[in-house]
């Protein structure tokens, strides 16, 4: 598909309540599809400013080129869904690719990358009666924990009564966990095991009910400790994709590991699909749904 930036600013310009009849005619499917595995292709990573991929700092900003391949990866048999921002889903409303998929709205964007408040997460994206008027299907929030930063516990609050708000919708929402530490290349997650163990337990018990909550989860820096860290909690589960450099082969081993868990239900990957180290986008997108 070959974008035009032209006709979606012009569209935009003209006629704002698109968007809205857009959503409104949209066929939805269940959040599980039959085969009781979801395949989420993730874009929400400019609105917070982090456009690098690989060695290319300004990769995801050229906004025709992301739009080109997300089409492409939502077009690929397996694929249930995309996880972006709100400007993000509405250009693909407008193109009509959203048909019969999962839509998951990113709530917090406050934190910018590299940020010295980057860890006072605020919620600057959908909100959860954002979601419920243009129909999508469930939230996504990034919940960053470092036991020094004041900010977090300014986010872990906000991330709680966003949880109520989805529950009292009937919306589910993933919550991304992780214990997170300020150096002087910014702020870094911890893999190791303990830490993400930890990241579980809190994440579980936030909010007045757990009944909507999803975890999106790391693969742990030793891929043999998954089996333990997710006997934390029995939320369902989807595996975080991230950024895998050149090891695609290795990434997709670890997480071919990790799909097989009792809680974890799929995967949700963004760079690494869209922009994959060789290869094409199709190639990297049948691949990873080979892998459910």
């Amino acid at each position: 598909m070959t974008i035009s930036i032209s006709a979606l600013a012009t569209l935009r310009a003209r006629h704002p309540e698109a968007i809205a009849e857009a959503a409104a005619r949209r066929s939805r499917r269940p959040l599980l599809g039959a085969g009781g595995r979801l395949m989420i292709v993730a874009a929400d990573h400019p609105a917070r400013g982090a456009l690098a991929v690989g060695g290319d700092p300004l990769a995801m900003a050229n906004r025709a080129d992301l739009l080109e391949r997300l089409c492409t990866a939502l077009s690929r048999p397996g694929v249930d869904g995309v996880l972006a921002t709100a400007d993000i889903l509405e250009d693909l409303l407008l193109l009509g690719a959203l048909d019969g998929k999962v839509v998951m709205g990113s709530m917090n964007r406050g934190g910018l990358a590299g940020a010295r408040f980057e860890l006072d997460d605020r919620f600057t994206g959908h909100r959860a009666e954002d979601l419920a008027r243009l129909r999508f299907d469930a939230g996504k929030l990034l919940l960053r924990i470092d036991y020094t930063d004041p900010g977090s516990l300014t986010t872990l609050h906000a991330t709680a009564r966003a949880i109520d708000a989805m529950a009292a919708l009937r919306l589910p929402v993933f919550v991304e966990p992780f214990i997170s530490r300020r150096g002087e290349h910014g702020v870094r997650n911890d893999l190791g095991a303990a830490a993400v163990t930890r990241a579980i337990a809190i994440a579980s018990g936030l909010a007045g009910t757990s009944a909507y909550t999803w975890l999106k989860l790391p693969v742990t820096d030793d891929p043999d400790d998954m089996a333990a860290v997710l006997e934390t909690s029995t939320l369902p589960a989807v595996l975080l994709g991230g950024d895998v450099g050149e090891d695609q082969d290795g990434a997709y081993e670890r997480w071919r590991k990790a799909l097989r868990l009792p809680t974890v239900q799929g995967l949700v990957a963004g760079r690494s699909l869209l922009y994959p180290a060789r290869g094409s986008v199709e190639d990297a997108v049948d691949t990873a749904v080979g892998l459910l």
